[in-house]
């Protein structure tokens, strides 16, 4: 990966470009951005990309005649992306279109931040955050349809969810400490593939309830190594998860979304290399997208 980056200035930010993913560095925030389009052609029928207006269009055609569409405006944000059934109804799943002040999409850098503070936790912890190898199946389900324990404010876009943490602590999650990663890997043995099993029963049965329901997959790296390096790592390592996901338990691409954290939030504080550290967590945020409370 190091040999393929390229590095350039915009302003005051410093641009880190991989063949598939753009880091960007801007002050002491560092993220990094994806396209998920080319996870969501896993068994594809066909697949268009069209040109509306100023905005991009990928429609992914299923062997059963549904189709996933994506829009992406000029910029590269994502606006929508929604599924649409052989008999032409259309399930939304992400709109990340304007309605209203505050709604950031495809505003820039600056909007992928909002300023909310942490929530205050009222339920145990074990609840919060649930470990996926004490868990029972019907646990990991209640989970993944848990409500916020805090009340949502507002519609937010998928990006600021994703890189706004007190946003996404509004939400319990589930850590697969069954699937760890070997240093500098991001690939899933078969073994560790198999134990994704109850956590995609979760999820189908979840969305098999609510087709719009959005899972956002977390991954994570020890404190090893630069944080460019782990950075990128971490966003290849939910990307595996997410793939195997699909692959091997059919659980729609769309969805999931991905996203890494490099070393941001150590499980193990420490700075030597742990294998705990090297990890995915999965969590629901459609209420985060929706703007919904139960």
């Amino acid at each position: 990966m190091r040999g393929e980056r390229r590095e350039s200035r915009e302003g005051n930010r410093t641009i880190i470009r991989e063949p598939d993913r753009t880091i960007i560095r801007e002050g002491n925030q560092t993220i990094i951005r994806h396209s998920e389009v080319d996870r969501f052609r896993y068994g594809a029928q066909d697949v268009r990309m069209e040109r509306r207006g100023n905005d991009n269009v990928t429609v992914v055609v299923r062997p059963g005649g549904d189709r996933v569409v994506t829009v992406i405006d000029q910029n590269g944000f994502l606006l929508r992306r929604s599924r649409i059934m052989p008999d032409g109804r259309e399930i939304i799943i992400i709109d990340n279109r304007p309605r209203g002040a505050g709604f950031a999409a495809g505003g820039g850098y600056g909007g992928f931040f909002v300023n909310v503070p942490p929530p205050v936790v009222h339920i145990p912890r074990e609840r919060y955050i649930v470990e996926d190898e004490r868990a029972s199946r019907d646990d990991l389900y209640a989970t993944l349809i848990a409500p916020p324990i805090e009340r949502i404010e507002r519609r937010y876009s998928l990006d600021e969810i994703r890189y706004t943490a007190p946003l996404r602590d509004r939400m319990p999650r589930i850590d697969l400490n069954t699937v760890t990663f070997d240093t500098g890997s991001w690939e899933l043995s078969p073994d560790q593939v198999q134990k994704l099993a109850a956590i995609a029963d979760g999820l189908n049965r979840a969305i098999q309830a609510n087709p719009s329901e959005v899972f956002l997959i977390e991954g994570h790296t020890d404190a090893v190594g630069p944080d460019v390096d782990n950075l990128s790592l971490s966003d290849r390592r939910a990307e595996s998860v997410a793939v195997a996901l699909t692959q091997q338990f059919n659980v729609p691409a769309e969805n999931l979304s991905t996203q890494g954290y490099g070393e941001q939030y150590l499980k193990v504080p420490t700075d030597q290399a742990e294998r705990a550290n090297r990890r995915v967590a999965v969590r629901r945020i459609t209420p985060l997208l929706t703007g919904q409370n139960p």
